[in-house]
C-alpha cells in the first residue's frame, strides 16, 4: 500500500495533513455550494481505475463518482441508473434504455458508446471486476441511447450482478491512454488510477494517494442528491485507536469501522454516537486444494490439504464462538455457510456447524490421516482490511497449534496480500467475500468453482468439486424461484461436506458519527455520500 507507513502514524501527524493547524476551528463546515463533511476509513481507495479491483470499500467508494447501469437502493433494492429500464427481448439477450440527460463530469454527454466500450474494457485482462459479466457475449449498440447485452446463456440474474460495474466515458480514456484497465494485482497504473471523471454525483477535486482525496458535487448531475454537501474530505486510517480519537475530538464526522471496545465509551459522549448492523461479507479460511505439494511445509511430495480428513480436523480445531466472543466482542454472526442472511440464496438450516467444536477429534483426524504429530505450514492474512483480521489469523494460529498444526503466520498490509494470494502464492490463508449481486451464484462462481477463465477468481484455494461447477452453471440460468433456491443449497451443501472452504463469521458492522451527521447505514457496508446530511457544527463541536 502506498504510504503504509504514513497510515500507522500519531493522529498529529496525519492530521496536521488533512485539517487546519491546532488550536484553530476549521471553517465553519460549509462552503457556497453546500456543507462539508469529513470522514476516515481504515483503508485508501486501492485505485480510482473502476476495474481494477473487486474490493468492496474501493468500488464503494467510486460508486460516488462513476455510476453503473443499474443500482441500489437503501434497502438495496435494484433501482435506475444510468439505465431508466430494462428489459428482455429474447430470453438470451437484455436490453437497456440508458438515460438521455446523463454526463460525465468535464460535461461530455453520456451515450451508448461509453456502455460499449466501458463494458468491452471490463472484459480485458486485468479487469478485475470482468466475472460480473462472464455470461455476456456481445455488447451491442442499438442506437445512441439503447444497448444489448447477449449473453451465451438465458441468465436471468444479469441485472443483479452488473451493479459495481461501472461506466467511463471512451473518449475521456482514449485521451488520456487509459482505454485498459490498470490492474491493481499486476501492478500497472495508468492515469485512471489517480485520476477519474464520472457521472456520479460526487468528482475528485484533488487526491493525495494514501493521504487525503477531496471531493465536491458534480455539476453535471442530474439525479437525486438529497445530501447538502458542497464538499467532502476523505482521510485513511489504518490505527483503530488513532480513527477513533479522530472522531471523538471532532477532527472528523464520520469514522468506521469503529471497534466494538471503543463502542461504549463513542456512545457516552455527548456528541457522537454509533449505528451498529451486520456485514454481508463472510469472512473465510482457504486451503490451497490444488498442489501436488503443500507451500512452505515441512511434508514434502504431497498435499495434506488435498485429504477431507486434514480439512476437517482444521475446522474442528477453531473455535468460532470464542472468536466471536474475545475478538469480535461478541458482536460478529458465526457462520455455516459461506453466504450471510440477507444474500439471495440464504438458507438458515445451512447456517449450523458442520461439526463441532473438538480438538480431540482434529487430532484423532490427523493421525487417521497419516500426521499424528502434525505437520507445518504458512498462514497468510491481511492486517489492514477486515475487522480485526490480523488478531482473529493469530488465534486460528494457536488453536491450530494445539492440535500439532504449527502454523507460521504471515500478515501484510492489504495491497500486498492481495497481491500474493490472487496470484496464488499461498497455502493457507483468511479472506473476505461480499458478492455485488447480493445473490448466492456470484459466491458459488467467484470462490468455489473450479478457477478457469475469469471464472473461480477469488476460490485462491483451488477447491474443485465438478458438481459444483455444474449446479453453479445452473443456478445461472434457472429461472423458477423455488428450483434455483434448491440448486443452491444442494451446491452449498457440497462444499460444507467436502470442507472445501471454513466460513467464520460475518463481523458486526459499527459506524462512528458526530451529532448532527446523518447517514444511510446499509448491509454491504457502503456509504453513499448522495444521503449524507451535516448540520453545521456549533462552537462547542468544533475541533480544537
Amino acid at each position: 500500500m502506498r504510504l503504509a507507513n504514513l497510515l500507522t502514524a500519531s493522529l498529529a501527524t496525519i492530521l496536521a495533513m488533512t485539517m487546519p493547524s491546532a488550536g484553530q476551528a476549521p471553517a465553519p463546515s460549509a462552503t457556497a455550494e453546500g456543507s462539508t463533511f469529513r470522514y476516515a476509513y481504515r483503508v485508501d481507495p486501492a485505485s480510482l481505475d473502476p476495474h481494477a479491483l473487486a474490493e468492496t470499500f474501493t468500488l464503494s467508494f467510486l460508486g460516488q463518482i462513476y455510476e453503473p447501469l443499474v443500482g441500489r437502493g437503501k434497502n438495496l433494492e435494484l433501482v435506475p441508473a444510468l439505465a431508466t429500464r430494462w428489459e428482455q427481448p429474447d430470453p438470451r439477450t437484455w436490453r437497456f434504455h440508458l438515460r438521455r440527460d446523463a454526463a460525465f463530469s468535464d460535461g461530455t454527454p453520456f451515450t451508448a458508446d461509453d456502455v460499449v466500450f466501458s463494458l468491452r474494457r471490463a472484459k480485458m485482462d486485468g479487469a478485475d471486476v470482468a466475472y460480473t459479466i462472464t455470461s455476456v457475449t456481445e455488447i451491442r449498440k442499438v442506437d445512441d441511447h439503447t444497448v444489448d447485452l447477449v449473453t451465451a446463456q438465458p441468465n436471468p440474474i444479469l441485472p443483479l450482478q452488473i451493479t459495481s460495474t461501472y461506466i467511463m466515458s471512451r473518449a475521456w480514456a482514449e485521451r488520456h491512454g487509459a482505454t485498459a484497465p490498470a490492474s491493481v494485482k499486476a501492478r500497472v497504473e495508468n492515469y485512471a488510477s489517480n485520476n477519474a471523471n464520472g457521472t456520479g454525483p460526487f468528482m475528485i477535486e484533488s487526491r493525495q494517494a494514501g493521504v487525503r482525496t477531496v471531493l465536491v458535487r458534480n455539476p453535471n448531475w442530474r439525479g437525486d442528491n438529497a445530501s447538502n454537501l458542497g464538499k467532502v474530505v476523505f482521510t485513511p486510517i489504518q490505527s483503530d485507536a488513532t480513527r477513533v480519537a479522530a472522531l471523538l475530538s471532532g477532527e472528523v464526522d464520520m469514522a468506521y469501522p469503529v471497534p466494538q471496545q471503543d463502542v461504549p465509551r463513542i456512545e457516552a459522549n455527548a456528541g457522537t454516537r454509533v449505528l451498529k448492523g451486520f456485514e454481508l461479507r463472510t469472512i473465510f479460511l482457504n486451503m490451497d486444494q490444488k498442489r501436488d505439494e503443500l507451500l512452505g511445509s515441512d511434508v514434502k511430495g504431497k498435499n495434506p490439504f488435498k485429504d477431507r480428513r486434514v480439512r476437517q480436523a482444521i475446522y474442528q480445531a477453531i473455535n468460532i464462538d470464542a472468536i466471536r466472543d474475545r475478538i469480535m466482542g461478541g458482536s460478529s454472526h458465526v457462520a455455516g455457510t459461506m453466504i450471510a442472511p440477507g444474500i439471495n440464496g440464504y438458507d438458515p438450516r445451512l447456517d449450523v456447524r458442520a461439526a463441532p467444536y473438538d480438538p480431540e477429534a482434529a487430532k484423532r483426524l490427523l493421525a487417521e490421516a497419516g500426521y499424528p504429530q502434525g505437520f507445518s505450514f504458512p498462514m497468510d492474512c491481511s492486517n489492514d482490511r477486515y475487522v480485526n483480521d490480523e488478531r482473529i489469523c493469530q488465534a486460528v494460529v494457536g488453536m491450530l497449534g494445539r492440535v500439532g498444526l504449527k502454523v507460521s503466520l504471515n500478515a501484510q498490509t492489504r495491497t500486498k496480500f492481495f497481491e500474493k494470494v490472487l496470484g496464488r502464492d499461498t497455502a493457507f490463508a483468511m479472506i473476505g467475500w461480499q458478492p455485488l449481486s447480493y445473490d448466492a451464484h456470484s459466491t458459488l462462481q467467484d470462490t468455489m468453482s473450479t478457477p478457469a477463465d475469469k471464472i473461480g477468481t477469488y476460490n485462491i484455494g483451488g477447491y474443485s468439486n465438478p458438481k459444483v461447477d455444474e449446479l453453479t452453471r445452473l443456478i445461472e440460468t434457472e429461472v423458477d424461484p423455488a428450483r434455483r433456491a434448491a440448486l443452491i443449497v444442494e451446491a452449498m451443501d457440497i462444499d460444507k461436506q467436502d470442507y472445501g472452504h471454513i466460513p467464520l463469521h460475518q463481523a458486526g458492522l459499527a459506524w462512528g458519527l458526530r451529532a448532527g451527521v446523518d447517514v444511510v447505514l446499509r448491509s454491504d457496508d457502503s456509504l453513499e455520500l448522495r444521503w449524507v446530511r451535516v448540520e453545521p457544527r456549533t462552537a462547542a463541536a468544533a475541533p480544537r
